[in-house]
């Protein structure tokens, strides 16, 4: 086994991944953190897999910048995904963050996302429904992507006729984030930021005719700006809507499906929490732990640094690899195995630090009403089919799920 592990970790490239790999990361990451917990990668990157390396360099943020103007311009070029990418909340340090970071948590303010609640609830019953109807569905096509993308569009106030655009436009941009595109993701990519921005400019302009409410509208929020006068500029409005559909979607449709999957490979956690609903809350945290979506994050070093007991100079590119640290045994009793009572659960999967995810609150809340309604619902789903991963290592999740009510 040692040697397997000793190999597993010389060999791992993030460039040459294998399929066994997207199958299954977490042998990999295992023995990654056990042999080369900080691995330099063959293009001169580090890849860092304990949790206490990626706390500090979460903390980190003069050090380790976000800001990934110098990282993307040889694989985007002068291209709308470059723009995308470089102007986006997530990929930019303060007080360019700050000051949009600002904003959109000013619109998902506890107040704000505890009087989305019954909306959340209808859409679930809605989505229930149509399930029972058919008795045979897909978990992911049929439910689990159809609740953020709604939610996201209320946010956004997207007339509901609009929307069906949204999802494949968020996958395409978020698939050209993978460490190695082809010709073919590239050129999809930039056609959706392309026709995003263009459908956009059309939202805004209706907005700024007709301002929503600025309490639960965040487009109406982000338009008129903070009371002292700060405003985005047109380009950062427009990109900041596309993060926040492209953030709030792929991930919490992830954490819905890859939760609902885990819970049937351990049909004693399923029967747990059926019998126990009042542990939705550590349940799903503990999903988040145990498949995290999101499963990689990015920084370059902007002076030397050693982590790990490795120098880096700067310009130094980290990936920073979430779902290895949140298995970290050092920080996590039996991490291989699913608790959904686990406590305390310091989880990575929405980061940490000044980058903390803004819309984790609504993840949390959309990810608890969708897993408890579902049970409760249809408490002996099963697998019709093969699910189908959906092949690809920075976001974790599901393409297909075929099930049956049971």
């Amino acid at each position: 086994m040692n040697s397997d592990a000793r190999e597993l970790s010389a060999n791992f490239d993030l460039e040459t991944l294998t399929p066994e790999f997207y199958a299954n990361p977490y042998p990999t990451y295992r023995a990654l953190r056990e042999n080369e917990p900080v691995k330099r990668m063959r293009n001169g990157s580090y890849f860092l897999t304990r949790y206490d390396d990626l706390v500090a360099a979460y903390k980190a943020t003069k050090v380790f910048s976000s800001d990934k103007k110098k990282e993307f311009a040889p694989k985007y070029g002068d291209s709308p995904l470059y723009e995308h990418h470089t102007t986006s909340l997530v990929f930019n340090d303060p007080p360019a963050h700050t000051r949009v970071r600002r904003l959109i948590m000013g619109a998902l303010s506890p107040r704000a996302i505890s009087a989305m609640e019954p909306d959340l609830i209808r859409l679930v019953d809605g989505l229930l429904d149509r399930l029972a109807a058919r008795h045979k569905f897909d978990l992911i096509d049929d439910f689990a992507a159809a609740i953020p993308i709604e939610v996201i569009g209320n946010l956004l106030d997207v007339p509901h006729d609009e929307r069906e655009p949204l999802r494949g436009w968020s996958l395409a941009i978020l698939g050209a984030l993978e460490p190695v595109i082809s010709a073919e993701v590239f050129d999809r990519g930039n056609r959706a930021v392309t026709d995003f921005l263009g459908y956009l400019e059309i939202l805004v302009a209706r907005r700024r005719a007709k301002p929503g409410n600025p309490e639960r509208d965040v487009l109406t929020r982000l338009i008129q700006g903070e009371d002292n006068g700060e405003r985005l500029t047109s380009k950062e409005l427009l990109h900041n809507c596309i993060f926040l559909l492209n953030a709030g979607h792929e991930t919490t449709t992830n954490l819905i499906g890859n939760g609902l999957v885990a819970l049937l490979h351990h049909p004693a956690e399923k029967a747990r929490l059926i019998d126990n609903p009042a542990l939705i809350k550590t349940a799903i945290e503990e999903m988040l732990r145990f498949e995290s979506s999101n499963q990689l994050g990015n920084r370059m070093t902007v002076e030397a640094v050693e982590l790990g007991g490795i120098a880096m100079p700067a310009g130094t590119p980290v990936t920073l690899c979430i779902g290895a640290a949140n298995r970290d045994p050092a920080h996590f009793t039996d991490p291989e195995n699913l608790d959904i009572a686990r406590t305390p659960n310091r989880h990575l999967a929405f980061g940490t630090g000044a980058h903390q995810c803004a819309g984790m609150a609504l993840a949390r809340l959309e990810g608890a009403i969708a897993v408890s309604r579902f049970l409760a619902r249809f408490p002996d789903y099963a697998l019709s089919g093969e699910a189908v991963r959906g092949g690809r290592v920075r976001f974790r999740g599901f393409l297909s799920v075929p099930c049956e009510a049971g």
